[in-house]
């Protein structure tokens, strides 16, 4: 499992960086733990390397009265990698990683027994993170727009 990616190698470097001790680290790691702030520990996939190059997102249009189908279902998809309950027309934004399009298709036909689709693949990323940045939200440190020509 990915939940519990915590490598004492990387404590003692975390440690080393911060200026503290692997105790305090530590103590320090738990009280955020136990808050709920820190949540889990994981390992970054890449999903290409894995075998999985197409990455999609399936805007979803589900009536409430499908969600106690339509939770446990995505739930227990390998490929979803996120879905999330959004406004506007379609309910559900969902992420999926897939080996191929025809794999991919598959599974938007069965999500179209819940409702219509709307999907976009993903050419590249320019960015991915999976929290955001702490530090700099706090000290106001935001990029200025740059100046269109």
């Amino acid at each position: 499992s990915d939940n519990n990616a915590k490598i004492p190698d990387s404590m003692t470097l975390l440690a080393k960086t911060l200026g503290l001790s692997r105790a305090t680290l530590y103590r320090s790691l738990e009280s955020l733990e136990k808050s709920g702030i820190i949540s889990g520990y994981g390992v970054k996939i890449d999903h290409k390397a894995l075998g999985f190059p197409i990455t999609a997102f399936i805007n979803l249009e589900v009536q409430p009265q499908q969600k106690a189908t339509f939770y446990p279902f995505i739930k227990a998809h390998p490929n979803v990698l996120e879905c999330n309950c959004v406004t506007g027309h379609y309910s559900m934004l969902i992420k999926v990683a897939f080996e191929s399009t025809e794999a991919l298709d598959i599974f938007i036909g069965q999500l179209q027994t819940f409702g219509s689709t709307q999907t976009q693949i993903v050419f590249s990323t320019a960015k991915e993170e999976t929290s955001v940045e702490l530090e700099k939200v706090i000290a106001g440190e935001y990029p200025e727009v740059p100046q269109m020509k």
